[in-house]
């Protein structure tokens, strides 16, 4: 894997327009490799499916979307079932017109913005560099193979 320190993009960054440049694209008719070519892309995406480094990024992922998703979720099933069952409670004034009830609706906006701001977050910080760097091997492992990913 060949990086630049410098931020640069570079011809062999995967990132880097690839039908511009005119990567991936065959002069060869692509009826006759077509069969050689599945057979190899999907080997590399095994091999990077069964890496390490995909476990990791897989398990990163599972460790801040299930327990943001139970909380978030029950969270919202407190607020429907206490605003149906307990009206009087979410009548509640708590100051002027504003009661308990438009406070925590309110409060389920706030949580959203608040759980996207922390799932951008936690992917920017946690998941998206060793994201790009899977995606990076797996398009020198399809390269190295002759196939285009």
């Amino acid at each position: 894997m060949q990086r630049s320190n410098s931020g640069d993009v570079r011809y062999d960054d995967p990132w880097y327009d690839a039908l511009a440049s005119g990567w991936g694209e065959s002069s060869e008719p692509a009826v006759a490799s077509e069969p050689a070519r599945r057979s190899d892309g999907a080997d590399v995406y095994l091999q990077v499916q069964r890496s390490a480094a995909f476990q990791e990024v897989r398990s990163r992922y599972r460790r801040f979307v299930v327990p943001a998703v139970v909380s978030f979720l029950a969270w919202y099933v407190a607020y429907v079932v206490t605003a149906t069952t307990a009206p009087q409670l979410m009548a509640r004034p708590v100051m002027g017109a504003v009661n308990l009830g438009m406070l925590a609706g309110l409060g389920q906006f706030l949580s959203t913005f608040l759980l996207t701001w922390a799932y951008v977050r936690h992917a920017r910080l946690r998941r998206d560099r060793a994201a790009l760097e899977l995606r990076w091997d797996a398009q020198e492992l399809a390269r190295r193979r002759g196939g285009a990913a």
